[in-house]
This record gives C-alpha cells, sequence and structure tokens, in this order.
C-alpha cells in the first residue's frame, strides 16, 4: 500500500485526536478504572503511549543510547511494559496528558523531517520511518481500544485500519519466530471488508489458507485486543489457524493475547 510519511503522520495525528477526545471527557475514576489489560488502569495505558513516543524519538535521534536503554528493558522479558506502568503511577492525569500530548508532538515535529526510509532501531528489527510512524499508529489505536473499552465507547472505524491490518500481515514471519516456531512457507489470503464498504487482499487468491473478515475485527486480533473467537474472523486452513493463535502486530515478547468473552483477559 504505497503511501507517503506526510500521510501517515497525518493519519497519526487524526487517531491521536480521537484519542485525546477519549481522555477529555474521563472523570478522575475513569482514570484509575481497570482496563482489559489485566493489571492497568486507563493511567496506564496512557502512560504506555508517551513513554515509547518518547523511546520512537530517541530511536531516530540517538539510536546508540536508544539500543542501550532497550537492552536493558527487553532483559526484563514480557514484564518491561509493566516496570515502566509502574514508575509512573504517582503522576496526576493532568500531568500524564500534559506528557502524552508533548511527547506525541516533539514525535510528529521529528519525523515530518526524516527520510521515510531512513532505518531506526526498535525492540525488534530495525525498521523504516515510515513504518515507525504506522506502528505508533497502530499502538495508539490498539491502546485508545482499551480505554474505549473501559469507558464503554464504540469507536467509527476509518480508513486507518488499513495500516494496522497491513502491519499485521508483515509481521506474519515475525510472529512465528517470536514463539520460536518455524516461519511457514505456504501463503495465506487475506479478505477484509473494509470500512467504506471496500475489499482490501493479501496474499494469492488460490492460497489454501485463508482469512477472511472485517477490517476491525482483523485489527483487534493481530493487535491482541479480542481473541480470535470473539471475531467475526473465518479462518481456513492450519498455517492461517496457527497464525492467528499468536498474530501480534506490536514488538518486544510475546504476547499472552486475551482470553475469550468470559474469561479473566491478559495484555
Amino acid at each position: 500500500m504505497p503511501i507517503s510519511l506526510p500521510d501517515l503522520l497525518a493519519d497519526l495525528r487524526a487517531e491521536t485526536d480521537v484519542l485525546t477526545a477519549l481522555l477529555t471527557v474521563a472523570t478522575p475514576a475513569n482514570w484509575e478504572a481497570p482496563t482489559p489489560a489485566e493489571g492497568w488502569a486507563v493511567r496506564d495505558q496512557v502512560s504506555h503511549l508517551a513513554y515509547f513516543d518518547e523511546a520512537a524519538v530517541q530511536a531516530a535521534t540517538e539510536p546508540d543510547r536508544f539500543r542501550e536503554s532497550a537492552a536493558e528493558l527487553l532483559a526484563l522479558g514480557a514484564a518491561f511494559p509493566d516496570r515502566i506502568a509502574e514508575r509512573y503511577r504517582h503522576l496526576t492525569p493532568a500531568k500524564l496528558s500534559a506528557w502524552l500530548a508533548t511527547a506525541r508532538q516533539n514525535l510528529l515535529d521529528t519525523f515530518t523531517g526524516l527520510d521515510p526510509k531512513a532505518r531506526v532501531p526498535w525492540y525488534g528489527p530495525d525498521m523504516s520511518a515510515a513504518s515507525s510512524i504506522t506502528a505508533r499508529l497502530m499502538e495508539t489505536w490498539a491502546h485508545g481500544q482499551d480505554i474505549a473499552d473501559t469507558l464503554g465507547v464504540v469507536r467509527r472505524p476509518t480508513h486507518r485500519l488499513r495500516h494496522i491490518a497491513e502491519l499485521g500481515i508483515r509481521t506474519f514471519g515475525f510472529a512465528f519466530a517470536l514463539n520460536g516456531l518455524e516461519v511457514p512457507n505456504a501463503p495465506v489470503r487475506v479478505e477484509l471488508a473494509a470500512p467504506d464498504g471496500g475489499v482490501w487482499t493479501w496474499g494469492p487468491d488460490d492460497a489454501a489458507d485463508r482469512v477472511t473478515g472485517s477490517a476491525l475485527d482483523f485489527c483487534l486480533a493481530v493487535t491482541q485486543r479480542r481473541h480470535r473467537d470473539d471475531t467475526d474472523l473465518v479462518i481456513s486452513g492450519p498455517v492461517a489457524s496457527e497464525w492467528m493463535s499468536i498474530a501480534q502486530a506490536f514488538a518486544g515478547a510475546p504476547g499472552p493475547g486475551r482470553q475469550p468473552a468470559g474469561k479473566e483477559v491478559a495484555r
């Protein structure tokens, strides 16, 4: 999906506006309310986004220092997001909102001047500047989903889901390797109903393994915001089935995913 970095940044700004609107109506009690991510309140979702916005800027401007700090975090394994959340729980909602606003604007300003193909490090393979912004958009949408679920708000799906779906497709091999599994050679066909009524497709039309359904539910699955059994996805073939059980569009340690509705959920 060819897209310019300015367009990506515009979509990130738009997704930021949606998140900001959610936080603006949140009450002090809402900020302390538990989200679907086990052990995390709304405040922790916000500090997570602000922290990693700053990390993305450091990765682009001070890659060596970023690699040092990233190595320290990754050494903690799957626990490192919780450690970051604990570190900032003393901040008030007002300070968290201000931190996120400042960190996000700095991110947008920094990446506006970058070559979209420039390589930057992250908590996994290095990526292009354009992919880094795509990842920040995905994280904003995914953590925003946890906040929306907590507040009882239903967000309208937009064309921006295409970025998240694309990232979910591109991390196919990453998800297998991250879980210590051999990356399959068999292709998977993905067909998603887009918010505008169109269809987004990836993979050969004659592939035996297939994933079909709404773009929204595919994005919820690959960001591990819904168990696949709680989506409208139709999954056919052993490769597609295994992939959708471990799909992970975000970096870091293997995510535990979410349990089916009615059971305890995990981040």
